[in-house]
């Protein structure tokens, strides 16, 4: 299993007690006006909208932000960005491969942020399809474990396309082509299993093993980048295995 998904788990649950919740909350409200957008308001018509918004409200967002987020993206209500889509690619230290996502409503000021965070902590950008040709995309759902055990999880989800089931300790992850998120979607309601998330996802075709003190730079570097407002997420193929991660928890 890739040790960067159970890290970023368990690094999610404590940005949600920090000062970084502020910024979560902006990029989950982004979320929900870019999918009101693409898909249409209408959260029962727009399985994106949904999603978008059960995460949102898993994570503590007001309801008036969420709503409001959903009438700017379809224009019931005035005020939306116009907000574009922006991949970046690079390396971190000992060659670790980053993509990095934007969404952004100002193309130069993304680019000057990026540029800037990776280039001061012991990174260097790389060309377009450089390091991109090493990931694929995914889509990835989580959730509680609840009663429910792996086997449980994988029977309900296997004929709609899943491809694997992770234990990342107080959650699940299920893994599936992007294409399949849909069906995915489907067998879990279906099935009456709650979700925290379903998303698209990048996942490493090659992952590069590191040891602790590479761990941490490259972690900085991550967490530099997404302080910035335009970074919606940060994919890297670096594999942390268990003691490592021991080591970044102590």
């Amino acid at each position: 299993m890739s040790g960067h998904s159970k890290w970023a788990t368990t690094k999610h649950k404590k940005a949600a007690n920090d000062a970084k919740r502020g910024k979560e909350f902006a990029k989950l409200i982004k979320n929900i006006e870019v999918a009101a957008r693409t898909g249409g308001g209408d959260p029962a018509a727009n399985p994106t909208l949904q999603d978008a918004i059960t995460k949102a409200k898993k994570s503590s967002v007001p309801n008036d932000n969420i709503e409001r987020a959903r009438k700017r993206g379809s224009g019931e209500e005035a005020g939306g960005a116009d907000w574009e889509t922006i991949m970046y690619e690079g390396y971190g230290p000992n060659g670790v491969a980053l993509l990095i996502e934007c969404l952004t409503d100002n193309r130069n000021r993304a680019a000057t942020d990026v540029r800037t965070a990776v280039n001061k902590n012991g990174g260097n950008m790389a060309d377009p399809g450089s390091v991109s040709y090493m990931f694929t995309r995914k889509g990835v759902a989580i959730l509680d474990k609840g009663e429910y055990t792996e086997d449980d999880i994988l029977m309900a989800v296997l004929d709609a396309g899943a491809e694997e089931v992770t234990d990342l300790g107080e959650k699940f992850e299920i893994v599936c082509e992007a294409a399949d998120m849909n069906a995915v979607r489907d067998a879990l309601k279906d099935a009456e299993i709650d979700y925290d998330s379903l998303e698209p996802d990048f996942r490493a075709s090659m992952e590069v093993p590191v040891d602790a003190a590479t761990a941490k730079k490259v972690l900085h570097i991550i967490d530099v980048l997404e302080d910035s407002d335009d970074v919606q997420n940060v994919f890297s193929n670096m594999n942390l295995s268990d003691e490592v991660l021991a080591e970044l928890d102590a």
